[in-house]
C-alpha cells in the first residue's frame, strides 16, 4: 500500500513525510482493517511531524481522522462486518481497568494509546484499529465531510462541554480552524452567542457566515465580557488576554494537545473572581458517540479543502501558515 511515512521529525517546510510502498497491515484479534477513503489533517499531526510532541516510536504514519470501509475482520470481531463504513479517531486503546477508565474518564488513562502516534494512522491506503474504538458513522455525511468530525469535531465538542456555558451565554473562540468552525455550529444550535478572535481575514469572514456576533483580533475586545472561552490556537500568549476578557466566574478551556509557554499570570487581573482555567486531554468514546449523533441532528456542515494523499506535506504547510478556511482532508 501507499503511505506517507515520518522517519524523523523536522520542520514542515522541509517536507519530512516521505512517500513509501509498504505491506498492508493485517488486523490482530478484535481489530478491523479499513480501506481509507478520507483522512482529516489535524494540527496535532503538524505537532507530530515537527517534533513538538515526544514520539513513542519511529518510523510512523500520522493521521487520526479516518473514514473508510471495513476490508478485513480480525478474529472474534462482532461489531462490524466487511463493507461497513467506519470512523477511526485519535483514541486508539485504553487499559479499561485503571481508576480513570472505570470512572468514565478513559481519556486520562495513563496507558492510553493514540492513532497516528502509538500506531500507524490514516496517511495511507489501509489502517487497523480495535473494533471497540471505531465508530459507526451516521448517514448524511460524505466521507470527506465526515473526516474532520473525528477529531476537530469531537475535541471541540468536549471543550465546549467543559466550559459549562448555557443558552444565552457569550462564548469566545480563539483561533478559527477546523475545530472552531465545527464548535461554533454546536454553540449557535444551543442558543449561545459566539465571539471569534482570529488573525486571518478569511477565518473571520467564515466565522461571520457561521453566525459569530463579533469577530476581531487579540488585543481587540468585544464590548461585553465573555462567560466562557476556548483557545484552539497553540499560542500560550493568548491565555492572559483570554482570561482578562472573561466575566466573573468565567471558564477558559485550552483545547490543544500542545501550546507554547504561557506567560506569568497576575492573580488579581486574570484569575480572581472565581475564574477557571482548564485543559482538554483527548476525549472519551462517549464524547465521540454523543458528538456524532448531535452533528447529524443539527446537522453540522464542515468546510473542507482536499489534497491528494501524496501531498500531505503541502496540506500541513497550509495549516501552519493559516491558508485553510475550515478543515483539510487527504483523499487517496
Amino acid at each position: 500500500m501507499r503511505a506517507m511515512l515520518l522517519e524523523k521529525p523536522a520542520p514542515i517546510s522541509t517536507s519530512p513525510l516521505k512517500r513509501v510502498e509498504i505491506d498492508s497491515p493485517v488486523p490482530e484479534p478484535h481489530q478491523i482493517a479499513v480501506k481509507v477513503a478520507a483522512c482529516g489533517v489535524c494540527h496535532t499531526d503538524l505537532h507530530t511531524v515537527e517534533g513538538d510532541l515526544q514520539l513513542p516510536w519511529l518510523p510512523l504514519i500520522p493521521g487520526h481522522q479516518v473514514v473508510g470501509k471495513v476490508e478485513v475482520l480480525g478474529k472474534n470481531v462482532t461489531r462490524f462486518k466487511v463493507g461497513d463504513r467506519v470512523g477511526i479517531a485519535w483514541l486508539h486503546w485504553t487499559c479499561g481497568s485503571c481508576r480513570f477508565c472505570t470512572s468514565g474518564r478513559e481519556n486520562l488513562c495513563p496507558e492510553a494509546q493514540f492513532t497516528g502516534f502509538h500506531h500507524n494512522g490514516g496517511y495511507s491506503d489501509f489502517v487497523c484499529a480495535p473494533e471497540k474504538f471505531a465508530y459507526h458513522l451516521p448517514e448524511g455525511f460524505s466521507d470527506i465531510q465526515a473526516a474532520p468530525l473525528l477529531c476537530a469535531g469531537i475535541i471541540g465538542y468536549r471543550a465546549l462541554e467543559l466550559t459549562g456555558i448555557q443558552a444565552g451565554g457569550r462564548l469566545g473562540l480563539y483561533g478559527f480552524g477546523a475545530s472552531a468552525h465545527v464548535t461554533i455550529q454546536i454553540a449557535r444550535h444551543r442558543g449561545i452567542e459566539v465571539y471569534v478572535f482570529s488573525r486571518g481575514e478569511g477565518h473571520r469572514r467564515l466565522a461571520k457566515e457561521l453566525g459569530a456576533v463579533w469577530t476581531g483580533q487579540v488585543p481587540d475586545r468585544p464590548h461585553d465580557r465573555l462567560d466562557a472561552s476556548i483557545i484552539f490556537a497553540p499560542a500560550g500568549d493568548l491565555v492572559p488576554p483570554a482570561l482578562e476578557a472573561l466575566d466573573r466566574g468565567g471558564t477558559l478551556v485550552l483545547g490543544g494537545i500542545h501550546m507554547s509557554p504561557v506567560p506569568v499570570l497576575d492573580y488579581k487581573r486574570h484569575l480572581y473572581c472565581e475564574k477557571t482555567l482548564r485543559s482538554v486531554t483527548a476525549s472519551t468514546r462517549r464524547d465521540g458517540q454523543e458528538f456524532l449523533e448531535l452533528a447529524a441532528s443539527i446537522p453540522v456542515r464542515t468546510q473542507v479543502t482536499t489534497y491528494p494523499l501524496m501531498e500531505a506535506n503541502r496540506a500541513l504547510r497550509d495549516i501552519k501558515e493559516g491558508r485553510i478556511d475550515g478543515a483539510a482532508v487527504l483523499i487517496p
